[in-house]
């Protein structure tokens, strides 16, 4: 194992020229920290997400275009020395300009991978630049010539073991020297296509990266100290987390937990590879550790929220006493590429969330072709405006009593779909979007506050 750190940098903590030099700061403050991973500046891209989707008016393509030069254009004004950044990013951005006009006539994932990516390549030149002049001794690395995945557009499938030969190869050598600063989210297939890992995927790169170059710790710094007992933003009285086991984070990153990306804790959890999580705006106020045994497994240790989620129920009187129908079921789901999140059945119906997996936005959609296949067997009935609840704990299973604390404090509320059993670790189920927040409000008060 090495005895140096990864650090990755979140949007926020690299939105403008005073974000970036807390950054720095932090970097400083490290000397073990020799690999720094950085998101785009906050707010490009979903700039570059909608470019990327195809915008047809002119006069919005250009207003977006500068929207994004502004961006950077705030940031290089404030350094010593900006010409070679700045070279470089208007070089991006020139790129942009051409892939923007190319999606207004014919959008594709190949190219969306190609535009959105543009935004991390724009701020780790920035960000190198800045902590070349603190008098860092930092060197800008495309994680690209390393970080190799498989063509899947959208959502690349790493190649593990290619990955970590390279990095033994190119990056550990350079981290030997240097603060390496480089890319999350973005990667190459084997033809040197850029891809991406999907939306929320740097904090997972920089895992990909830790494990790779075999790191002693990775540290995740984003717009809040740590890990909560749930969104603070919702309930004010949500309370930080010191410690939590890997399995806890897990499902708290998977169900909604916007801290963390829900595969970044995967290649951590392989090789034993301690996280902590903190604020680069106050990290005075310290964060929370993800290790792999803690010191103590509460009952009740968080609520998560996701919402965007579509529910799809089929129905149909041949389920019954039947063989083979979840099967053919979920054979019509992959052969259309479509992830399967949650699941609960009865005798004559099946309810399933789907996942959203790859970069575009919004709630995930059925596609036309599966549902057509589908409707061949079943009905299919598709609700949107959902949102999902997760209680997350600790051998939830042998404790009696706290089912009916938890739906006793909800009785108000119209449930849908829980889902329960399948691990010691949750519970969950889904209400409307628009009672979601007093849901968790609620139950964070009864279980958390009193």
């Amino acid at each position: 194992m090495s005895n140096f750190n990864v650090a990755k940098f979140g949007g926020t903590s690299v939105a403008n020229f005073e974000a970036m030099s807390r950054c720095a700061a932090i970097i400083e403050s490290n000397p073990n920290t020799k690999l720094v991973v950085s998101s785009a500046c906050s707010g490009v891209t979903n700039l570059l997400v909608e470019l990327a989707n195809g915008v047809q008016d002119q006069a919005r393509r250009s207003q977006i275009l500068q929207q994004l030069a502004d961006i950077h254009d705030s940031i290089l004004n404030q350094l010593k020395e900006p010409s070679e950044a700045a070279n470089q990013v208007y070089g991006i951005l020139d790129t942009v300009t051409s892939l923007a006009e190319a999606a207004s006539i014919q959008a594709s994932t190949k190219l969306t991978d190609h535009l959105v990516a543009c935004g991390e390549l724009m701020s780790t030149h920035i960000l190198t630049q800045l902590m070349k002049e603190r008098g860092i001794n930092a060197t800008r690395f495309d994680i690209r010539d390393v970080l190799k995945t498989d063509s899947t557009f959208g959502k690349g499938e790493p190649e593990l073991e290619t990955i970590a030969g390279l990095a033994q190869q190119s990056l550990v050598p350079l981290c030997n020297e240097f603060v390496v600063v480089t890319q999350g989210f973005i990667g190459s297939d084997e033809e040197g296509n850029t891809t991406t890992l999907g939306r929320g995927g740097s904090d997972y790169s920089a895992a990909l990266i830790a494990e790779a170059v075999q790191a002693s710790g990775l540290e995740i710094w984003t717009d809040v100290p740590g890990i909560y007992t749930t969104d603070p933003r919702i309930a004010p009285k949500a309370s930080p987390i010191p410690e939590i086991s890997f399995s806890e984070a897990s499902e708290m990153a998977n169900f909604g937990a916007k801290i963390l990306h829900p595969s970044t804790l995967v290649p951590a959890l392989r090789h034993d590879i301690p996280v902590f999580v903190g604020s680069s705006k106050e990290p005075e106020k310290g964060g929370t550790w993800i290790r792999h045994k803690v010191g103590s497994s509460p009952l009740f240790r968080a609520l998560a929220l996701r919402c965007n989620q579509t529910m799809v129920t089929l129905r149909s009187a041949k389920m019954f006493h039947a063989y083979g129908f979840l099967a053919k079921v979920f054979e019509i789901l992959a052969k259309h590429k479509v992830s399967v999140d949650l699941i609960t059945t009865s005798e004559i119906s099946v309810s399933l969330t789907l996942d959203q997996t790859d970069t575009a936005g919004g709630a995930p959609q059925l596609p036309e072709a599966a549902r057509l296949e589908l409707e061949e067997l079943c009905t299919v009935e598709v609700e949107h405006n959902l949102c999902l609840v997760a209680l997350i704990g600790n051998n939830m299973s042998e404790s009696k009593g706290y089912a009916k604390q938890v739906f006793g404090t909800l009785e108000d509320f119209n449930l849908r779909m829980i889902c329960y059993g399948a691990s010691p670790h949750n519970l969950c189920f889904l209400v409307h979007e628009s009672v979601s927040k007093l849901a968790i409000q609620k139950l964070h008060k009864e279980l958390f506050e009193e």
